[in-house]
């Protein structure tokens, strides 16, 4: 298999809320451990190196900020070998808020690519919709924790 081109995984989704709150969401650790990982060292800020922990799987990343454009844009390289990760804020009728993400830069042979690009986009889908779910009803569906629920057979 030949990739041509960048493999790029993209998930959005709108969320009726204001473009300041969808965005203070994800860049406060307070907030986001309420739909994606479990604890944050920091905010996110330009230049800042995080660490973000999902403890229910035992893992952790660390996250490199590169650009934040307030209430529009987050830039990060995270994982191991790093890929990029862009979030994009645009306002919308209504006071809502339409998130996108896009990451890329995955390494390894072409079908190893394709296997992470396509577990990148499940995931983020999975973090945009617990995001919807807590920013306009309050409620945590755990389903980050729930993708690999302990005691599932293996595939």
């Amino acid at each position: 298999m030949e990739i041509r081109e960048t493999l790029t995984a993209e998930a959005g989704m709108l969320i009726r809320r204001a473009v300041a709150d969808v965005f203070e969401a994800f860049v406060d650790p307070a907030i986001t451990t309420k739909f994606w990982f479990t604890r944050g060292s920091d905010r996110l800020d330009s230049g800042k190196e995080i660490r973000w922990e999902w403890r229910m799987y035992g893992v952790s990343t660390t996250v490199n900020v590169s650009e934040i454009v307030e209430n529009k844009k987050i830039v990060m390289q995270w994982s191991d070998p790093p890929t990029t990760v862009v979030w994009t804020f645009a306002e919308m009728p209504g006071g809502t808020t339409f998130v996108e993400v896009r990451n890329f830069g995955f390494a390894g042979s072409p079908d190893e690519q394709v296997k992470q690009a396509i577990d990148s986009t499940g995931g983020f889908a999975l973090v945009l919709a617990g995001a919807k779910a807590w920013l306009e009803q309050g409620l945590t569906l755990g389903l980050i924790g729930d993708r690999h629920p302990k005691g599932l057979p293996a595939q």
